[in-house]
């Protein structure tokens, strides 16, 4: 995608050879900085700090963190403990683990001169093909978006929720939710994106609104609390949130948030999709509400608050009385009944085992 007309992936190989570099998302949308990741534990830190986020960004850098590890410590060893010390850095984002066990898979066989050198290749194949699904994905999703334009006849504009940061900000490139709304903005259907602001970490206000605004795509931020209303009084089309955590039975793990968008969205019979990449699907998991582990990040993402003051400057101020306790699940999940369909690479699918399974045989 573009940032001032200038075309950027969320994570590139340095210039220098031996580092990775990232746009910093904390410092968005106020300040574009590329930071540089040279070590495993700055690669580690980057997904724990949320500098990147996003379930299929995260798988990434955790690949190419895996290669800034190897270069130091090539030996069996020194994969394991890479592995773990990535893995231990967000629980819930299921792209972490099948990023990791998968170029653990790839270079276990290797001798430990060749791994670094294999690494470097494999972190970059994962995300060329992270590009490849997410397009993919939006191919898939543009139909759903004709189609209402069509129904609702020539000139109309189609009205799409989304929730916290499932862009191009959240992937290498294009991103998930966002993709068939790129498709559809790029292929002259008129759209306008209803962007939850995304309470505590303000992911859509900050990032989702930051990256429409630089693809020129007309939406506006909404306080969470909003969607239901706006889909009571028929000004939601459809809704297409991401996944950090698809079950096999088609249950969504997402953002916190998520679960109350989808409520509302059957009540009022709004279309509620999820883009699902195949990497985000845990095929091991069945049961979301009882078997994938929901992250409690720090309370201060709850009682403070980070703005632009008018002098330009960055400030962090406190939102809650002194003394008051806040609670800060960041996920919640969604049960498959609530799920419209699924848009994943493979085409649009019901969200459930069998459906799934049919689509994705080889997984």
């Amino acid at each position: 995608m573009k940032i001032k007309g200038k075309p950027h992936r969320t994570i590139w190989p340095g210039a220098d050879g031996v580092s990775v570099e990232i746009i910093d998302q904390t410092r968005l949308p106020h300040e574009f900085v590329v930071a540089r990741l040279g070590t495993l534990g700055e690669a580690a830190h980057a997904i724990k700090a949320m500098l990147v986020r996003g379930a299929p960004l995260i798988g990434a850098t955790a690949s190419y963190g895996l290669w800034l590890a190897l270069r130091v410590d090539p030996s069996d060893k020194g994969l394991a403990d890479a592995g773990a010390a990535l893995m231990a850095t967000r629980p819930t984002a299921i792209n972490l683990r099948w990023a990791v066990e998968r170029m653990t898979a790839w270079l276990s066989p290797l001798r430990p001169a060749e791994r670094a050198e294999a690494a470097l290749r494999r972190a970059a194949e994962i995300c060329d093909e992270d590009v490849s699904i997410n397009s993919a994905i939006g191919a898939a999703g543009l139909p759903l978006i004709r189609a209402i334009a069509v129904g609702k006849g020539r000139g109309a504009v189609v009205n799409i929720l989304t929730h916290c940061n499932a862009g191009w900000l959240a992937t290498v490139d294009v991103g998930t939710a966002t993709a068939p709304i790129y498709a559809a903005h790029d292929a002259g259907i008129p759209i306008h994106v209803w962007v939850d602001e995304t309470r505590p970490r303000n992911q859509g206000a900050s990032l989702t609104a930051w990256e429409l605004l630089n693809h020129g795509v007309p939406h506006s931020v909404i306080a969470d609390n909003a969607g239901g209303h706006l889909m009571q009084h028929g000004e939601v089309d459809m809704v297409i949130v991401g996944t950090d955590r698809t079950t096999a039975t088609g249950d969504v793990c997402n953002k916190i948030g998520t679960y109350l968008k989808a409520l509302a969205a059957k009540d009022n019979g709004v279309p509620f999709y999820v883009a699902a990449p195949s990497p985000s699907i845990d095929w091991r998991v069945r049961d979301g509400l009882k078997e994938i582990p929901i992250e409690n990040r720090s309370a201060r993402e709850v009682t403070h608050l980070s703005g632009r003051l008018p002098d330009g400057s960055v400030a962090t101020v406190a939102l809650t009385p002194e003394g008051s306790g806040a609670v800060n699940p960041a996920f919640d999940v969604t049960p498959a009944r609530l799920v419209t369909g699924l848009i994943t690479e493979r085409g649009i699918v019901k969200a459930s085992e069998s459906a799934l399974r049919e689509l994705f045989p080889d997984k």
